[in-house]
Order: C-alpha cells, then structure tokens, then sequence
C-alpha cells in the first residue's frame, strides 16, 4: 500500500503540491490526472524519494519512508518509470533490463526473466543487443517498463507512460500495464490521458494547481469530465466527488 498525507512540496520559493492525500490499495491501480504543470511527476519523484517533501507523510505499507532514500525504497518494493523513458541510449536493450534488476543477488534468475520479457516482445528480443536509443519511442517505453519490473517490485509508479506516443503505441502500453495489474501489481499511475487510465484504474483522482480537486471510482465518471476539471479545477459532472 502507497499512502500519502497532507504532502507539501515545492522547488525553492515556488510551492508546487498543496496538502495532497492520496491512498493506493494493495493490489490496486490508481490513477492521477491533470493537465500540464499540475504536480503530477512531482508528486511521483516524492513518492519514489527522489525529492523530500517540505511537510506531510508517506507511507510504504506500514513503514514511515519519509525521510529514506529512494535506494532504500527500491529495496522496500517500490519502482519508478519516469516520464520520458530515461534508458541509458548507449547500452544495449538487454544490459538496460539487466540495470533494472541491480540490487538483486539471484543473478541466474535476473537473466532468466529478461529471456522471458524478450521473448514476449520478440520486436524487441531481436534487437537485444543493439543500442536502447536506437528503438523507438514506444519500444523504449516498453524496456522503461521491463527495466522497472526486474527489480521485481511490489509497487509501481507510472509517469506519463503515453506521453509523446502514436495511438498504436499508446495502446499496446496499457495493453501490458494492464497485464501487470492482473498480476496484482499496486500501481499509481499519473497521466494526461484520461480514455485510457480509465480502463486500467479502479480510482481517478484529478490534480490540479498542486491539489486533488476531484476523487471517484473510474466506472462512474468519464473522459469529458475528467477534462473538464483540467480547465475548472471543480466538479463537472455527477461522478466526481470534489475534495478540499
């Protein structure tokens, strides 16, 4: 379980989260939307430690993480694909997958599950020993997601996973993000794109300005309304549940 209260964050002068509450059931997929500029990827970067908050709480499960490193939340099960892939251009797909998994000590197994991962995306398998930066856009985002996976976490943060995809690619995405979740992966998943976090999250919170200004099951709202509240920042419809 993700938990996160009342969490303030900001760079320097410029306060960019508001008192945020967020909670991710075990086994769970939620998901945060809002437009560009929102907090979203501050919000994950908070999450995986890689920024400490000014003031609030998070939790991993039972465990206070706060104040931890985001090593030592790699080690507790959390794993981060952030926005833009971020894979190491120079080396090989295969040695990118290999990276994910470096805390590991059971090697042989590391190796075997990266077979494995190839093998289910044989466009990728076959260019295993050529260079990352060479695939393209949506064949990276596909490693990112792999290379998060092999550190074999119990909880995964999703950063615009679509972002700057073909439709094509965008589907075949979250055709293995929901594949993931039906391993009983928690997930929070952060997005623009609000047609298809719908289809693989139980929730959806709508962040804007640095606060959830909406929070609702994701059968009872729809794409329109989520959009709605990039620009109101407020209720649009009757599926949304306004929080303050």
């Amino acid at each position: 379980m993700i938990e996160v209260r009342d969490l303030v964050v900001g760079y320097g002068p410029t306060q960019v989260l508001n008192g945020i509450d967020l909670t991710v059931g075990t086994g769970s997929v939620v998901a945060v939307l809002g437009p560009n500029g929102a907090g979203k990827s501050t919000l994950l970067r908070t999450v995986s430690g890689l920024l400490r908050p000014r003031s609030g709480s998070i939790h991993l499960g039972d465990t206070d993480v706060t104040a931890t490193s985001a090593s030592a939340r790699t080690r507790q099960g959390l794993a981060l694909v952030p926005e833009g892939r971020r894979l190491f251009g120079s080396l090989t797909v295969e040695q990118n997958l290999l990276i994910g998994g470096y805390a590991r000590r059971d090697h042989r197994a590391l190796k075997s599950e990266v077979r494995e991962f190839l093998d289910r995306w044989p466009v990728i398998g076959r260019r295993r020993d050529g260079a990352a930066g060479n695939l393209s856009g949506g064949e990276q985002q596909i490693v990112a997601l792999g290379r998060a996976l092999m550190s074999r976490p119990q909880m995964l943060l999703l950063d615009e996973p679509s972002l700057g995809l073909a439709p094509i690619l965008v589907n075949e995405i979250y055709r293995l993000i929901a594949e993931i979740a039906a391993t009983g992966m928690t997930i929070l998943l952060v997005e623009q794109n609000p047609t298809q976090a719908l289809k693989v999250a139980e929730t959806v919170n709508v962040l804007v300005g640095g606060q959830i200004v909406a929070s609702t099951p994701s059968t009872e709202t729809t794409p329109e309304q989520v959009v709605g509240h990039f620009f109101t920042g407020s209720e649009t419809g009757p599926g949304a549940t306004e929080e303050h």
